[in-house]
């Protein structure tokens, strides 16, 4: 649609006309299951004579008034831009318009909740969908206080930015009005409103300034009974008090609600006081300690937004990733430091870098600071760069400039720039004075520009395993050539009784093709060199051939968690790299994970352990791989301890991958309670795991799904029910799940994602075959007719990755040299291209 996708030349012409001073917005929430009533006052100055436009998305626009005019809404609006022209230095604009509710998680999305009934409300505005709540000048950097009028049934709770006000019921009605005090200057995308019967547990923390500042959690009424509230709040508190001294800033808002909502795209948004999360992180079921660290990191991230991204906000989203990586960091540091999840930094390497890394190798990567034309840009840069690369990069800085000077320079950042907007500079120079070095060239060579180095050492011995020579060798793929300066540590790790274990670590600096280290002359030879010991730089590395058996041979016995993350990702790199084989990947797998302690590593290595059997092993050997690790999981499972988080990961992994009868029996036995595991309860989340299992080897039918869902009648079981569907292994049920994501428009986008995660579910890849040719034919057609976040899912969940074939490489070029244009929608294509090339490059070592 025309206007749809602002453009960062069209920002920066209107911020250089305008400067908003307040919105006042007015919303009814009772006028219908479709649209609601939104009625805004905008004030603002602006170049006398000047012409502009403002965003709002509607169905319908009843009314506009420009200082005291009518204007005719059919000829200034298109339901997407409202032209305002013969501006004055003072303006007054109201609107008066019916807006939509969404089923897409972007807007104001509205949820039906199918275990009572009930109706669910709340917004999702980043990056540009305050628009579709209110008329809105959408861009970052047009700072405004916002006060909001809410008409809403009385039995709600109704949550905004400000502190909530006692409801005014409206006489003769079961409906109320809540008025709520303005908000500080903040940015439209950070505005937030959640309604519905949400229940509400309540407490309190006063703030490092005395403040006394209230605290709530919220989830659904069925939900409820699961929501652990007062763990919410500890690890909210922790946070808070950790943040606060680090920062050297009281929290900067009234207050501070934590929401759990349904259907949500993402993990959390960093609404100021108001933040949303999704309701995977309220527990009905037995968890991994994976995801509950997860959950804390998220808690952490998002308070950490209070003050950089809320508090302190990018002028134009080029420096999204700054608030990201920011929070990124901020938030594993603090849980590492404050609370009980001592290892996180151990988790930030297996998941956030093996993520950064994965995506700096693909054809699409970008430098962190990432050129952002327009708000298209903006959404396909919510990635592994922004998030995890950024921390990364971060977590080097605080290396290169030493954490205190991180600390000073980031406190006396938010002093002087609060409620402001800034650049990447006004940071830098922050640090720079604190730190007394110059950052220019750091910030050129690692922000501005692509890529991945890898780091080897290099190393001689005498006949006695003296070391008579030491360096660490730097390299840069061709296509991003840049080599950079990294602070990092060398670890020598030597074998003590059953146990490998660090005897010394070395930090420094490196820099160039060839860093000699000569103070490690003359030591002896450890049994193991690990280059960027406890991983402060950002790059890949590769052990030493010494060092490489060492490590095969006793990965399980390093003591260090950390260390072992470490070996784990340079072994799973080397993979992806096609420099070691998938069969022996798979082998050192087995062979080491039962012992493995640390959540995430176990989760993630098994998620590789799973693509390496579906995609990196030849075809011909693909059944036998899977079989293989099937059986050796449910072999694990039995061996694990009773109750034990790893006995729970080998199920559910067993569950993911069962591709014979034998599994098939272990698994029916699980669910009808024949088998018995000690200390694994078969909960609501796991029968359906089990479920999947069974219907991916087509021993569960359409029937068993539906009783299922008859026990489970939830937004969770409905949306697991979807995924079971999609997972019945034939080409005729494979078609038919494409068919009706692609041509219904009305499923929620919860159900759209767990469509597709059955659709990719699959020990044969060639069931999917036959949907090749529609998948390239209707690309263009999702992407005009589907909102940014629906079309997303839609063209990655519907991608036949695993098939993994010369055909799908030849088919996903030809569309590609076919459709110029759309460079957002080209990029999700080539994305999954790259994907599928490294497939059959690994493949090929495989096979010879």
């Amino acid at each position: 649609m025309p206007g749809e996708n602002l453009t960062r030349v069209e920002a920066e012409e209107r911020k250089a006309i305008v400067d908003v001073a307040s919105y006042d917005i007015t919303l009814d929430l009772t006028t219908g299951d479709e649209t609601f009533s939104s009625a805004t006052v905008v004030s603002f100055t602006a170049t006398p004579g000047a012409s502009t436009f403002i965003d709002a998305f509607t169905r319908t626009v009843r009314r506009v008034t420009l200082n005291g005019v009518d204007l005719d809404p059919a000829t200034v609006s298109d339901g997407v831009r409202i032209q305002l022209n013969n501006l004055q230095a003072e303006n007054m604009l109201e609107v008066e318009a019916d807006a939509e509710y969404t089923n897409s998680g972007e807007g104001l999305h509205r949820f039906v909740d199918p275990v009572d009934g009930e109706v669910y409300l709340y917004s999702q505005f980043e990056v540009p969908d305050s628009r579709r709540m209110y008329t809105v000048f959408e861009q970052p950097d047009l700072k405004a206080t916002f006060r909001f009028t809410v008409t809403a049934p009385a039995a709600w709770q109704v949550v905004s930015n400000s502190p909530t006000p006692e409801p005014q019921p409206i006489e003769g009605t079961d409906k109320a009005i809540w008025r709520f005090e303005p908000t500080p200057r903040i940015s439209s995308y950070i505005t937030a409103l959640v309604a519905g019967p949400y229940a509400v547990t309540r407490s309190e923390l006063t703030s490092r300034d005395g403040r006394t500042i209230p605290l709530g959690v919220f989830s659904r009424a069925s939900l409820s009974q699961y929501m652990d509230a007062d763990y919410i709040f500890e690890k909210t508190r922790q946070g808070f008090a950790y943040f606060e001294e680090k920062f050297d800033y009281a929290y900067p808002f009234e207050k501070y609600d934590q929401l759990f909502v349904p259907e949500f795209n993402a993990g959390a948004m960093e609404n100021a006081g108001a933040v949303t999360f999704t309701e995977t992180y309220v527990f009905r079921s037995k968890v991994t300690d994976a995801i509950k660290e997860r959950r804390v990191v998220t808690i952490l991230h998002e308070l950490a937004h209070m003050w950089f991204g809320d508090l302190v906000t990018m002028k134009w989203w080029n420096d999204l990733w700054l608030n990201e990586s920011f929070a990124e960091w901020a938030s594993t540091i603090a849980t590492a430091e404050a609370t009980e999840w001592t290892e996180a930094w151990t988790t930030f390497q297996a998941m956030e870098k093996s993520w950064a890394y994965r995506q700096d190798q693909l054809p699409t990567t970008h430098p962190v600071v990432a050129t952002i034309n327009d708000l298209e840009d903006v959404q396909v840069n919510f990635d592994g760069i922004t998030y995890a690369k950024g921390g990364s990069v971060l977590k080097q800085l605080v290396a290169w400039v030493g954490r205190d000077a991180f600390f000073a320079g980031v406190a006396a950042y938010f002093k002087k720039h609060k409620f402001q907007n800034t650049e990447l500079r006004d940071l830098l120079a922050e640090l720079e004075v604190t730190s007394g070095r110059d950052l220019s060239g750091w910030s050129a060579k690692w922000l501005e520009t692509a890529g991945v180095n890898t780091l080897r050492p290099e190393i001689s011995t005498d006949e006695n395993g003296v070391i008579t020579g030491f360096a660490v060798l730097q390299s840069a793929p061709e296509s991003h050539p840049t080599i950079r300066p990294h602070r990092l540590a060398i670890g020598f790790y030597n074998l003590s009784g059953t146990k490998l274990v660090r005897d010394e670590r070395f930090e420094l600096d490196i820099d160039g093709e060839r860093t000699d280290v000569a103070e490690l002359v003359g030591k002896r030879r450890p049994d193991l060199v690990l280059i960027n010991d406890d991983d402060l730089a950002y790059a890949k590395i590769r052990l030493d051939e010494a060092s490489l058996q060492t490590a095969i041979a006793h990965l399980s016995d390093i003591e260090n968690p950390l260390a072992r993350a470490l070996v784990w990702g340079s072994v799973w790199d080397s993979t992806r790299d096609a420099e070691t084989s998938p069969t022996d990947y798979i082998r050192l797998v087995l062979g080491n994970i039962a012992t493995e302690t640390e959540s995430t590593t176990m989760r993630l290595t098994l998620t590789q352990l799973a693509t390496t059997a579906r995609t990196y092993i030849v075809p011909a050997e693909r059944a036998a791989a899977i079989e293989y690790i099937g059986s050796t999981l449910w072999e694990l499972a039995q061996l694990a301890a009773p109750g034990s988080d790893a006995q729970f990961q080998f199920v559910k992994f067993f569950a993911n991958l069962a591709s014979t009868g034998d599994h098939v029996a272990a698994l029916r036995g699980l669910r009808d309670g024949t088998v018995v595991l000690e200390g694994l309860p078969i909960d609501t989340d796991l029968a359906w795991e089990l479920l999947d299992g069974l219907v991916l080897n087509g021993a569960a039918t359409d029937a068993d799904i539906a009783a299922e869902l008859a026990k489970d009648n939830t937004a969770n079981g409905q949306q697991a029910a979807a995924r079971a569907r999609a997972t019945v292994p034939t080409s005729e049920s494979k078609l038919a799940t494409f068919t009706e994501l692609v041509d219904n428009d009305k499923l929620p986008n919860a159900i759209v994602r767990n469509t597709t995660l059955g659709y990719q579910h699959v020990n044969d890849a060639s069931a999917l075959a036959p949907v090749v040719d529609r998948y390239f034919a209707s690309l263009n057609t999702i992407w005009e007719s589907r909102s940014y976040h629906i079309a997303e899912t839609l063209i990655d969940g519907l991608y036949p990755a695993p098939l993994a074939s010369q055909e799908l490489v030849e088919k996903s070029r030809a569309w590609l040299d076919a459709n110029p244009e759309t460079p957002a929608l080209r990029r999700l294509v080539t994305e999954n291209l790259a994907g599928v090339e490294r497939a059959l490059s690994v493949q090929a070592r495989d096979a010879g």
